[in-house]
């Protein structure tokens, strides 16, 4: 029997308040040494979406080491159930029954594969022999309006309903979660992002980012955040970038710039506003 092919990553994550907003309702999980990412976006406009969110990745953080592929798969399932679960509770205990809910995107990787697991509008998107995809589709109004051809996808960011999303850990009793499993690829190169990135930089702006950053998924993800200031980002931008490679190694990040730090003054680099 043939052996899965030996990959190794290294990734990196940020996340920043934006320009207007006073509070950043974002959070991000880098654990590379377990093969799992996240980002989650609390609901704005509802009670404590940071709460919400926070929650999401400080369970997600609690995962064990899996003893195979199956385990880590159940333990992200379970982990975010129980979460549902857990803010279902405290908006009955504490907000009146007040919906406190939160996007949540993880990407899981084991031996040769990956896994997408989402709820809502925040996305993974795939840049493998230099065309992107993303992975994921959005829990929300205006793709459900695009769907049925009512919209164009072009149009999805500027219609009024734009922020309304269709799913949300902690929005229902029972937590729907979209899951696809993919085989991995040497050079693929995941990037992770709350809506706050995707409504402010085009598909082809991540492509020549993603393409430009030769790997360096620290730099990729200064990118992204100093690109999105530079729009003026009215909402929370968090991003988590992860670069497949093959042969031996470890796991690698950098622990200094990663995970749920927020960079408030991101200094860029010269490639990136070529």
């Amino acid at each position: 029997m043939q052996k899965p092919q030996p990959f190794y990553w290294s990734s990196a994550g940020r996340s920043h308040v934006g320009m207007v907003r006073a509070i950043n309702e974002d959070a991000c999980l880098v654990m590379p040494e377990l093969g799992l990412w996240a980002v989650a976006d609390g609901m704005g406009g509802h009670e404590a979406g940071d709460v919400a969110s926070r929650m999401i990745v400080e369970s997600l953080q609690q995962i064990p080491p899996p003893a195979n592929w199956q385990a880590l798969l159940d333990s992200a399932r379970e982990r975010l159930t129980e979460v549902n679960q857990r803010l279902r509770e405290e908006s009955a205990q504490r907000y009146q029954h007040r919906t406190i809910g939160s996007t949540v995107v993880v990407l899981l990787a084991h031996q040769d594969r990956c896994a997408c697991l989402w709820v809502g509008d925040s996305r993974i998107y795939r840049l493998r022999s230099g065309r992107l995809e993303q992975l994921t589709r959005d829990h929300s109004h205006v793709q459900e309006l695009v769907d049925q051809g009512l919209i164009t996808p072009e149009d999805a960011h500027r219609h009024p309903l734009a922020n309304v999303i269709t799913r949300a850990v902690g929005s229902a009793e029972e937590l729907r979660i979209d899951e696809k499993i993919y085989p991995l690829r040497t050079g693929d190169i995941f990037l992770l992002c709350s809506d706050g990135l995707n409504k402010t930089v085009s598909d082809e702006e991540i492509t020549r980012l993603l393409l430009h950053s030769d790997h360096n998924c620290q730099e990729a993800v200064k990118a992204f955040i100093h690109l999105a200031l530079m729009r003026d980002a009215s909402d929370n931008v968090t991003t988590v970038v992860v670069n497949i490679s093959e042969g031996a190694g470890d796991p690698v990040d950098d622990r200094e710039e990663s995970g749920q730090k927020t960079v408030d003054n991101p200094i860029p680099p010269d490639w990136y506003l070529q």
